[in-house]
This record gives structure tokens, sequence and C-alpha cells, in this order.
């Protein structure tokens, strides 16, 4: 049994870095070991492609890192072995990969293939591609990610660096924010820093700010940005109207982010781990946060979504990821927490909800607590403070356990479309006013998500019809806002059917 077990892959390291290199790494973690050891963690170092190790542990190796049901394999049998309150994974998705779950959004329009991320290494299910396996996360985990495509180790050296020198602060040390947004998503934002912080400054907004922030705006400690993002950009973007904005960049954030900061970001491909070294950029925004010493940092590998009047999607998962920063939790369990809640609080997982879910990842060590403690340590009788924070812990997994195995026996999911495809007139009638209502034209196709696992109709008896209980589809569409000059954004509209009528419908449009 250990406390905190970090996994990654030798022969990748040594690909990348060399011999020395990875000696180098291998010092490193030492080092996290022996600091954790010191903060009274147990760990221990796993490289999954250490076939005597991995036997030991009665778990599959990793012979080939980019064997994506291997990793999955190999990681749940260390899990499966010991038990550990906190999993790392060292390593970008070219040490060890991303999952590649399908995305439920592709067949009505989105452009992402696959939803990667890291969300079935924090579920107990085995591989799989449909993000609806995974609605029942129960395991602490977060990814520690060197540069994609980096030939010297320096970079991870520093994160590695960080989570071994972390230091929690007091609460009050984290009342102080910055809010970014699009403008127009400004009540959107709002809403959100308002559920995180309370009622306070609202966000700033792009346009007319940025990408250029002083030292003083950018050294708050918790930071939420609700802007555009790009597939492979250094930058993101505000928006008013058809401008597009630059609002923050990797070159405008360098030496302005303090140690200790927690960033939470809605944006596409916010949490895209690209090869800069290949493409020749500045590296990527999570990783400037993470090379100046962030703690944490909550993204989007792909294309996300959300309102821009109203909170959902997006909106909500990051949100409930700063929320329990602020409450105390590490910030790997407050990933576990995010995701749990996101699933908890949806009536039924739709499609995307699914892909929201299963696109969100977490870079940093999660064992560290941002926020200390108003009491300090645990006090104990007769037993260690190690002792009594572990039976802590294991008290407040158990719990974590119990939320998500019910949530994976419970909670109806749509991630497939219905092969019956048909759609009542009075329906079709009603999307076409609603994709109008959005934005896009009436004849826009929607495509119907079949529900499973919905409770029965009710009802039925002496003559009476049985009444639905929850929705028995979803209708998806995704496409171009109609427009003289189009933008290329998309806009998403979901709409629930409940016995062949649309009863409520969302508009999201592409963060």
């Amino acid at each position: 049994m250990e406390d905190k077990v970090i996994v990654t892959h030798r022969s990748a390291l040594v690909a990348k870095y060399g011999s020395d290199g990875s000696k180098k790494i291998h010092a490193a973690l030492t080092a996290l070991v022996a600091a954790d050891e010191a903060r009274g963690l147990r760990g221990r170092i796993v490289y999954l492609d250490d076939a005597a190790t991995m036997k030991k542990l009665k778990a599959a190796a990793l012979v080939n890192n980019k064997d994506i049901r291997g990793a999955k394999t190999a990681i749940d049998g260390v899990y499966k072995a010991l038990k550990p309150d906190y999993l790392m994974i060292v390593g970008a998705s070219d040490v060890i990969p991303h999952q590649d779950m399908t995305n439920p959004a592709l067949d009505a329009g989105d452009d992402d293939e696959v939803a990667f991320g890291d969300l079935p290494y924090a579920c107990d299910e085995p591989y799989g591609r449909d993000p609806a396996k995974f609605v029942g996360p129960t395991r602490v985990v977060a990814r520690l990610p060197d540069l994609t495509g980096a030939k010297e180790p320096s970079h991870l050296l520093a994160l590695l660096k960080t989570a071994s020198q972390w230091k929690g602060r007091k609460l009050s040390d984290f009342s102080d924010y910055f809010g970014l947004s699009a403008t127009v998503w400004k009540i959107s934002t709002e809403l959100s820093l308002e559920s995180i912080f309370g009622k306070g400054k609202g966000p700033i907004l792009a346009p007319p700010k940025g990408p250029g922030f002083p030292a003083s705006t950018l050294g708050a400690l918790m930071h939420f940005i609700n802007c555009h993002g790009a597939s492979a950009r250094p930058e993101f973007y505000g928006q008013s109207g058809n401008n597009y904005p630059v609002s923050l960049t990797t070159k405008s954030l360098k030496g302005k982010i303090k140690t200790g900061t927690v960033a939470s970001v809605e944006c596409c491909y916010g949490a895209e781990l690209y090869n800069s070294v290949v493409l020749g950029l500045d590296i990527p925004i999570c990783q400037s946060y993470l090379r100046q010493g962030a703690y944490g940092y909550f993204g989007s590998t792909t294309i996300a979504y959300g309102p821009a009047d109203s909170n959902g999607s997006a909106d909500l998962i990051c949100q409930y990821f700063l929320r329990a920063i602020l409450e105390g939790a590490s910030i790997g369990r407050a990933a576990l927490m995010a995701r749990q809640q996101f699933v908890t609080k949806a009536h039924q997982m739709d499609p995307m909800d699914l892909k929201t879910l299963a696109q969100y990842c977490l870079y940093g060590d999660p064992s560290i607590h941002p926020v200390r403690k108003p009491d300090g340590k645990p006090k104990s009788a007769g037993v260690s403070i190690a002792e009594t924070e572990r039976f802590q812990r294991g008290e407040i997994r158990a719990k974590l356990k119990q939320t998500g195995n019910f949530l994976k026996a419970t909670k109806p999911t749509a991630s497939k479309p219905d092969p019956q495809r048909r759609v009542a007139a009075k329906a079709k009638s009603t999307l076409a006013r609603i994709a109008a209502e959005g934005g896009l034209s009436r004849k826009q196709a929607f495509v119907p998500y079949k529900v499973k696992g919905a409770p029965p109709a009710r009802g039925g008896k002496m003559g009476i019809r049985k009444a639905p209980t929850a929705p028995t589809r979803y209708f998806l569409t995704i496409g171009k806002p109609r427009s003289k000059k189009p933008d290329g954004l998309r806009i998403a509209i979901i709409a629930k059917e409940v016995g062949g009528k649309i009863i409520d419908y969302r508009i999201y449009y592409q963060r």
C-alpha cells in the first residue's frame, strides 16, 4: 500500500533525452519521493516498461508506449496492486499516451474525431473508447507533462522541482483572482466568478484588454479564463462581434505567473500538448504556467463549448475544480470532485456533457494542497500525524469511490446516435425554430441520440398512458452561424425530447 505512486516509461524517456537525461529525471523523481516522505507520504516510482517490477505487481508491462490500450491496462494493474491515494503520470502524451475516447458529438458536426484525455485512468472500468463507460471516476489522478518532442529535460526537471518544494498557503492568499473573458461571454463569466468567489470584481474583458497584463494582475493565485483557443496556438483570443483579437499568449505570461498559481481554463485546446519543438512555436500556455511554478492547470485538450449568458458544460466543470481547491482539496482530489459533481448535477449525460467530461485534464502533482488547512497539522493521540492524515484520506477516498460507483451504476447517458433516427413532424418544426434562434439555418440537420439507462415510464394503470420520467432522446447539431462573414466558429444546439416533444434546449458556443 502506497500513498502516492508515480508512473512513467523509462524507454520513452531515454528515447527523448538519452541515458544521461533519463538519469537526471530519475534523480529528480527520487528527490520528489524523499520530499513526499518528509511530508508524510509514502511514495513509489513505477516504470511501466520494467517487466520485473510489473510482474511483481501482477500487472502487464507497457512495452510500446504508443499502445493506448496497453497504457490503460498497465496503469490499472499498478493501481489495483498498490491502491494509492494519489497517482501521478509523468510525461506528455509521447511518453504516456492520453486515452483516445470517441467524440459523441462527431456525428452532429463537431470537428474532433477523438476526445483525448486522462479520464479513463481515473476510472476502474477497463479500456474502452465510449466516454459513457467513464461517468463514474473514483481515482485521484493527474499528469505532470514534459514538453512533447523535447530533446533535453530542463522543463520536466523544473516541474519536478516545483512538486518537491511546494508549500500550502492560507486561504486568504487565494481571495484575489485573475478572471479573463471574451467580451461576448461577459455574463457567463460573471456567473462563473460569482459561483467560485462570491460577489466581487467582474472579469477582465477581451477586447479591449489583452494580451499584455502587468505582473500585478497576473500575480493573483487563482486564474479563471473563458476565451477562445485554437489547436497548436500559443495564444488565446477574445471576441466582440466578428473581431477576435489575441487576449493572452505564452510570451505575455513570461515571468508573471507566481509560484502556487492554480488555473482553470475553458478555452478550446487550452490543455493541448502540441509539439512546439517540431512546429517551431512557443510552448503551450499550459506549459508556460507549469514552468513558472503553477501548482495546477485544468483545461481541455480539444474543442470545448459553453453558453454565452448562462452556465453549462465547460463553465461548470471549470468552476467545480476551483471551488474544490478553495475548500482545501489537493489539486488531484479537486479534479476528481469536479468530474463527479459535473456528472451528479446532470440529469442525464448528453453527448456534449460526455465530451466535456472526457476532454478536461489536470496537469500538476495531484498531492499538492494549494490551500493550507487553517488548523495546521491534525492532532492525534498515540499515533503519528502521518498515520492520522492517512486515515483521514482513506475516509475521503472511500466516500469518493462510493460516489463514483453510484454514478457508474445509475447515470443515464446518450453517447450514440439513435439508429432509428425518425423524428416526429412537430419535433422537426420545433427544432427548425430553435436552429434559427441559435443563428443556424432552419434546415440544419439534428442528430438524435438515444438515452441509455433512463428510468422506465410510470403509470399505465386503468387505461392511463404511461408518462415518461426522463428524456427519451437528445437532438444535437453543430454548425457555423448564418452570416455574410462566417467566422468559422461553431454553435452547438442540444434539445431534449420527451414523448416525441421537444421540451428544452441549450445553445452553446465554441470556446
